[in-house]
């Protein structure tokens, strides 16, 4: 019995299993989305509403340090910007002072520093005692002496230390302000115009090393000498000694005091530039379209002039063509002046024109030697920078020369023009001697007595080249 229950036992089994296997397997129940609980919906409104909140305060701390950021950074650029002024005033003072003790180590006459003490300064202004005079015995001054040594800007002789050598006429209270230390220099070039003056020309240069260009920059002109009412001026640029080519400044009508602010540019190599010089000729252009020339201004390029890579502003005076033919031998200009307080005798030499060079050397410089001479005896020669291959040469150098107003009476001026060849040779081109009655005549003359007369005054004029054959 038991074997038999276990049978039917096992068949049922199989049975079941055989139906459980031939039955199709049920799919996945479907998941219906459940409905959130009303206290469900209250708390993700109530989370996006903190969510939101939290991206406007981050929002508001980034602009909160964007502004913090720029005010910190204005912060330190005003304080920069106080400590510069304070660093460049302290610079300034300190300048002052030496080129204040340079001056007087010159000339400028002021009081010894032991005039005032450190009790008698008034607050505010400092001062050291120097350690050279710090073993001398110093007066104490009050409040009301101080006053006093205000009013008198030279304290008294009995109160110093004794100085050698110090003369107090012009002294002053030391640490006290001078204002003559603080005026602008007048810029005197637009309102002082000397009688007769043709007209005054502004003009600037720059010279280009790398790219070997000469930058002119016509600025304007004032006071310009027209031949009828209405004025219509222009400029025409030479780079002599190339006459052919020139630039040429647009027409200001009807004007005496034209503004140009024009700019032109000349291609010159570095090795000639020095042995150019720049022709500014202005001119009148009349209803006819004709030019007539008011003046011109030569003006040569120098390594002075030239130096540095900003532009210099020059101003000159228009000067008058010469219409008259050159001599036989050429003509030179120079100006003269007589300073009697200085006991010194300036020369300047101008230009040269229509000189008669040698063709037959192949290297030709021209060069002027000016030479004072007493009795016929030489005190001092120097020399002019030589310009190459120009028989109109331009220097505008200047000479000066010691010279007591006792010796004028038997001192002169030898002019040579010289050109030099190969070598060391130097030929004679023609000269001019200038002085009292003893050593010149008729121009010459002219020229020697007219510096006398008018002392401190530069004195103009062309003279003649004689050609001699003394050594």
């Amino acid at each position: 019995m038991p074997r038999r229950r276990r049978r039917r036992r096992r068949r049922r089994r199989r049975r079941r299993e055989a139906r459980r296997l031939a039955r199709p397997s049920p799919g996945p129940a479907p998941q219906w989305p459940a409905r959130a609980a009303p206290w469900r919906r209250g708390a993700g409104m109530e989370r996006k509403a903190r969510f939101s909140q939290l991206a406007a305060e981050q929002v508001a701390l980034v602009i909160g340090g964007i502004l913090g950021g720029l005010l910190l950074l204005l912060l330190l650029m005003e304080v920069s910007r106080c400590l510069w002024k304070r660093l460049c005033a302290t610079f300034a003072y300190e300048e002052l002072s030496g080129t204040t003790a340079a001056s007087s180590t010159q000339g400028h006459k002021l009081c010894p520093p032991d005039a005032r003490t450190q009790a008698s300064r008034p607050p505010g202004v400092p001062f050291v005692v120097p350690p050279s005079l710090q073993s001398q015995d110093w007066v104490p001054r009050s409040s009301r002496e101080w006053a006093q040594a205000a009013q008198d800007p030279c304290p008294a002789l009995e109160l110093l230390p004794h100085a050698t050598g110090s003369n107090l006429g012009d002294a002053c209270v030391v640490g006290t302000i001078n204002p003559e230390l603080y005026k602008i220099p007048e810029d005197k070039s637009e309102t002082h115009f000397p009688e007769g003056c043709l007209g005054r020309l502004w003009f600037s240069v720059e010279y280009q090393q790398q790219a070997e260009r000469l930058l002119v920059g016509l600025i304007k002109a004032q006071r310009l000498q027209a031949p009828s009412e209405t004025c219509s001026p222009l400029v025409k640029l030479h780079l002599l000694p190339d006459e052919r080519r020139f630039l040429q400044s647009k027409t200001k009508c009807r004007t005496t005091s034209p503004q140009f602010d024009e700019h032109f540019i000349f291609q010159v190599s570095s090795r000639s530039v020095t042995q150019r010089v720049l022709r500014f000729s202005v001119y009148h252009v009349d209803r006819q379209r004709k030019h007539q020339l008011l003046g011109q201004v030569l003006f040569p390029l120098k390594k002075e002039t030239l130096e540095g890579d900003c532009r210099r502003i020059i101003w000159r005076d228009l000067e008058a063509e010469s219409l008259e033919p050159p001599s036989k031998f050429g003509d030179l200009q120079f100006c003269l002046s007589y300073n009697d307080c200085l006991n010194r005798l300036t020369v300047i030499v101008l230009r040269a024109k229509g000189l008669r060079l040698q063709e037959d050397t192949s290297f030709v410089s021209v060069l002027v030697k000016v030479s004072l001479m007493n009795h016929n005896k030489f005190v001092k020669c120097k020399k002019t920078s030589a310009v190459l291959g120009s028989a109109n040469p331009v220097y505008s150098e200047t000479f000066s020369f010691k010279a007591n107003p006792a010796e004028l009476d038997t001192a002169s001026l030898s002019l040579t023009v010289l050109q030099r060849a190969e070598g060391d040779r130097s030929l004679e081109l023609g000269r001019v001697v200038v002085g009292p009655y003893m050593y010149a005549r008729g121009k010459e003359l002219e020229h020697w007595n007219e510096m006398l007369s008018k002392p401190k005054e530069l004195v103009r004029r062309w003279h003649a080249l004689c050609h001699t054959t003394e050594p």
